[in-house]
């Protein structure tokens, strides 16, 4: 199977080099001083499983210079794939498998409407990673794991196939038959990511400070109640199993969109926190501690992509 990792940050260059180990064709798409490294050594990963080294691989920095991957796992930033997916389609061919691990809920629609609905499965994965520097991924905490299925909640047999292949690499896996409530899921938790960032905390300090843990689960509370309102199918008590789990996450740990809104740089706070508040608004739910996380953070996001903006141009 000919593989395409597509953006070879924190997570596609954890789940690519594991790929990498287990003996199959991958091709990283990245940038900068990062690809050049991928590019001389390989990618190196310092994980809390263990390190290991994937030694030289095909990396390039353009997704149309691509030779027609079966596997296409896209792992760039949720604000970056209207950017990308124009590129993405050019490449595909009919038994093309595009996997989307974005976090929000919004990426596998987005490409879609570029590539057409029967190219992208839903997927989402869990693990705190990041680039430590050029070439090198630290995986910091929790156990990596990939959920996917189709989006019509269909059993398919490129589910069957791509789930062989995550087993092949070692990598934990799980087909949904209801991938939209796993991506809610998944969105729930997340948006503590903002909270994080306005409080200039880490997980550790959020859940172990009486006043901060209590917004916490006030946050995760309203998005809950916005996924049920919209229909979304969520055990009842989800947000105890989340704060509970949050409580195991390593004490230092953040979040890649904390990290991003405190270095001064584009954040997904629009595909976290400001989803909800749009669609709470359709849907007539209050949620007071998201809206003012949102408004927190937005000057700081309009200032990052101006000043982005500003550099590129």
């Amino acid at each position: 199977m000919n593989i395409a990792i597509i953006g070879a940050g924190g997570v596609g260059g954890y789940f690519g080099a594991c790929l990498v180990k287990a003996g199959f064709e991958v091709t990283f798409v990245a940038r900068g001083e990062h690809l050049q490294a991928i590019q001389r050594d390989g990618i190196f990963v310092k994980s809390i499983h263990g390190d290991f080294a994937t030694g030289p691989v095909r990396a390039t920095d353009r997704i149309t210079g691509l030779a027609n991957p079966d596997l296409l796992i896209v792992c760039v930033k949720a604000w970056q794939i209207n950017g990308i997916r124009d590129d993405i389609a050019k490449i595909i061919h009919p038994g093309s498998i595009i996997l989307p691990l974005q976090n929000g809920i919004s990426a596998a629609d987005e490409l879609s409407a570029a590539t057409g609905r029967s190219f992208v499965l839903g997927g989402l994965c869990r693990i705190i990673s990041k680039i430590e520097s050029p070439g090198i991924i630290h995986h910091i905490g929790i156990e990596p794991y990939i959920v996917f299925g189709e989006l019509d909640r269909s059993q398919s047999e490129r589910l069957i196939i791509l789930k062989k292949v995550f087993e092949q690499a070692k990598i934990s896996c799980r087909v949904s038959d209801d991938i939209e409530a796993d991506l809610w899921k998944k969105f729930i938790a997340i948006c503590v990511s903002g909270l994080l960032a306005v409080a200039r905390a880490n997980y550790g300090e959020i859940r172990t400070i009486p006043e901060t843990r209590e917004m916490m689960i006030s946050l995760l509370q309203e998005v809950y109640d916005l996924a049920i309102r919209i229909g979304v199918h969520i055990e009842d008590d989800f947000v105890a199993k989340t704060v509970a789990f949050i409580d195991t996450y390593p004490t230092d740990s953040t979040s890649s969109l904390t990290r991003n809104v405190w270095d001064g740089k584009p954040s997904e706070i629009e595909y976290q926190n400001g989803t909800v508040v749009r669609l709470a608004l359709q849907y007539g739910v209050d949620v007071p501690v998201n809206r003012f996380v949102y408004h927190c953070i937005l000057p700081m996001e309009q200032r990052a992509r101006l000043m982005t903006a500003r550099s590129t141009g």
